[in-house]
């Protein structure tokens, strides 16, 4: 196992720096008398001595990258307040000048077959929060799918923000897409329970254009001082593939990717607690059924729960449910599949699991 090292105090303390990783760090006034054998710098500045002791002990230099606008080699998640940095919302046109928004023109520019040094920075980067994102996770979450727009206005949103407060108060870390609607509305609940003085505010701006306008005044309407915990209990894991909708201001933190594909079967992934489906569209069918193969399979562990909240979505206007019902008879996977309209009968059935 490599030790990370992100501050110089850190490399400076530190006796040996064999196999370790040491990220970001200008470290052109270290000497680096210390053994460095098998190290991996990533996105350091070494003296040319230092180089060459590096390279003498078979230590790997990942140079930083010039004139992007995010760190290829970052060693956390994201906060909100990171992601939508200078925003100011008595200007909601602001957020055309986020990190988050640049980011996303930045990424839209290079097209659909990036040349090579772009295509590696977004992979260096996805890889270095799939790694934060691990460390973030101290026990076993939950995840929720759902529809992205569902408005702020809507009773599907309340609903939405109800099972984010049961599950916040049954203990569970809850993981969503990071996107709006339902994304964003468990989070919320999760961290203010149904308070009806922040579902008012948020109302006033229930849903956004295409516009930076549009969107400021979507994000502004989110109180920006939510309570937070010692331990993250909230995380988004969006994409700026899907740039246009921006990241949730709910989450705690934001595990956000470039590479779509990484970002969902990640999510689905590590959501080793189980998944909660309420009513969504295409993407989150296509989640219903990627979930079922891992836990058919066992690809990724012991088959984990599946709760289908909202029956007569899932059973008569769009029958998932059953289908999956008919795979996992007879396996581990079936007992550990629900279809429920009761938000409490579900985070029971989540905390038996955990049980």
């Amino acid at each position: 196992m490599r030790t990370e090292f992100t501050t110089l105090d850190e490399v400076r303390a530190a006796d040996d720096l064999g196999n370790a990783v040491v990220v970001g760090l200008d470290l052109s006034a270290e000497e680096l008398r210390v053994p460095v054998d098998g190290a991996l710098f990533l996105g350091c500045t070494l003296s040319p001595v230092a180089q060459r002791r590096a390279a003498a002990a078979g230590a790997l230099v990942f140079p930083a990258i010039p004139d992007l606008p995010y760190d290829v080699y970052r060693s956390r998640l994201y906060t909100p307040a990171e992601l939508f940095a200078g925003f100011d919302p008595a200007d909601p046109g602001s957020y055309a000048d986020t990190p988050d928004a640049v980011i996303y023109r930045h990424a839209r520019a290079q097209g659909q077959n990036p040349d090579p040094l772009h295509a590696l920075a977004e992979r260096l980067h996805d890889h270095a929060i799939t790694d934060a994102l691990g460390d973030a996770l101290t026990c076993a979450p939950v995840a929720v799918m759902g529809g992205h727009a569902l408005g702020r206005d809507t009773p599907g949103y309340r609903r939405a923000v109800r099972l984010g407060a049961a599950l916040g108060e049954a203990g569970f870390t809850v993981l969503t897409g990071g996107g709006p609607g339902v994304m964003e509305a468990v989070p919320l609940g999760v961290r203010v329970g149904e308070d009806e003085s922040v579902l008012r505010d948020l109302a006033r701006a229930p849903r956004f254009g295409d516009d930076a306008g549009s969107i400021g005044r979507w994000l502004a309407a989110c109180p920006a001082d939510l309570p937070t915990s010692e331990r993250p209990r909230t995380i988004g894991i969006p994409t700026w593939f899907y740039g246009h909708e921006p990241p949730n201001p709910a989450c705690e933190l934001h595990a956000k990717y470039f590479a779509n594909s990484v970002r969902e079967d990640g999510l689905l992934t590590i959501a080793t607690g189980g998944i909660i489906y309420t009513p969504g569209s295409a993407g989150t069918v296509q989640e219903v059924f990627q979930d079922y193969c891992q836990n058919h399979y066992g690809s990724v562990g012991p088959a984990a729960p599946m709760v289908f909240l909202g029956r007569d979505f899932w059973v008569d206007e769009v029958p998932a449910a059953p289908l999956v019902q008919r795979l996992a008879r007879g396996r581990e996977a079936e007992r550990w599949i629900l279809v429920t309209d009761d938000v409490a009968e579900a985070v029971e059935f989540m905390r038996a699991y955990a049980g």
